[in-house]
């Protein structure tokens, strides 16, 4: 990667995933795509080149690779899980259109993409314990639909036209950054905002529901790690599994209660939210990426959690109720 051109980086994903793309490749253009009313602020509008990229418009996204004489394309629009289910039309006009847009600018240009799927591709058919690389696929959800069909359609495009796509299925991901965006695993990022503000957390979550999670900094290595990997060992392309940790909410709240004691949750489950949670599997296998490139996450829950308080702590201006954050 040289010249990259990152759609939606203004979001939970991409607002960080640009800023370490730039320090890793400080010599060349990494391109913050937004839509208008989502304008990079801040680091993220200083730090390096930016321009509006609508994804339902191939104009601009061809526009801006022509410009930045873009290689790669990280391509992170879309509607997130809840947000998908109450505008399914919008959610496929983004996930799938979209993606079709940016394969066809690829096509022209050469340029590499990556697609993030993600554990909502599966489905309550699907094994859900150790959910394995290559199994059924059928979610419930016009999210899981979209991503079905993304991981088919970059496959189509890697085959049928020469395009490098490749792609990882994301986990929950956990942010002391971005704040959540509607997705089903949020609930793993509002817990510490609660927590680190003295508040009781109501979980819109049921006890017993296990989900895979991975800490940001994990998931924005395996992003990178993906497009930098040598094409020739990789039998997989879109998309591989990754995994870091799997909890239910008594875990994650157990674990924070060893470094805020005082801090209490009660249940308040979302049917639509618990809904989609139970379809998604408990815990995936990532031998494939393992193998394949050497895929190996920095961060398990003790770490990740130690490390959200204390950045948390420090952003919000609160430190009297963390008692073993030092």
């Amino acid at each position: 990667m040289k010249n990259v051109l990152i759609i939606g980086a203004t979001g939970q994903i991409g607002s960080e995933l640009t800023m370490m793309l730039r320090r890793q490749y400080p010599t060349g253009d990494i391109v913050a795509g937004y839509i208008p009313g989502a304008e990079p602020k801040g680091e993220l509008a200083d730090s390096g080149p930016s321009a509006i990229v609508d994804i339902t418009d191939p104009g601009q996204i061809g526009e801006a690779v022509r410009k930045y004489n873009v290689d790669t394309i990280y391509n992170l629009a879309a509607l997130l899980s809840a947000v998908a289910e109450a505008r399914p039309q919008l959610a496929w006009k983004v996930g799938v259109g979209g993606l079709y847009n940016v394969l066809e600018v690829a096509r022209e240009r050469g340029c590499a993409v990556f697609t993030p799927s993600s554990i909502g591709s599966f489905g309550p058919e699907t094994p859900h314990d150790a959910t394995p690389q290559d199994t059924i696929q059928r979610p419930r959800t016009i999210y899981g639909v979209t991503k079905v069909t993304g991981e088919l359609l970059s496959d189509y495009y890697a085959r049928r036209f020469g395009v490098d796509t490749r792609s990882v299925r994301f986990p929950g991901l956990i942010s002391h950054v971005a704040l959540p965006g509607g997705g089903t695993t949020d609930y793993a990022v509002d817990i510490f905002y609660s927590a680190v503000k003295g508040e009781k957390f109501k979980c819109p979550i049921a006890k017993g529901t296990y989900m895979d999670m991975m800490y940001m900094p994990d998931a924005l290595r395996a992003a990178i790690q993906i497009m930098e990997a040598d094409a020739d060992r990789l039998i997989h392309r879109n998309s591989f599994n990754v995994a870091s940790m799997s909890f239910d909410p008594e875990i994650i709240y157990n674990k924070i209660k060893e470094y805020i004691p005082e801090f209490a949750m009660e249940y308040d489950v979302d049917p639509l939210r618990q809904h989609i949670a139970d379809s998604w599997p408990n815990s995936l296998d990532d031998s494939c990426a393992r193998n394949e490139w050497d895929w190996k996450p920095a961060y398990d829950l003790d770490a990740m959690t130690r490390d959200m308080i204390e950045k948390l702590r420090i952003k919000l201006g609160v430190t009297e109720n963390c008692h073993a954050c030092v």
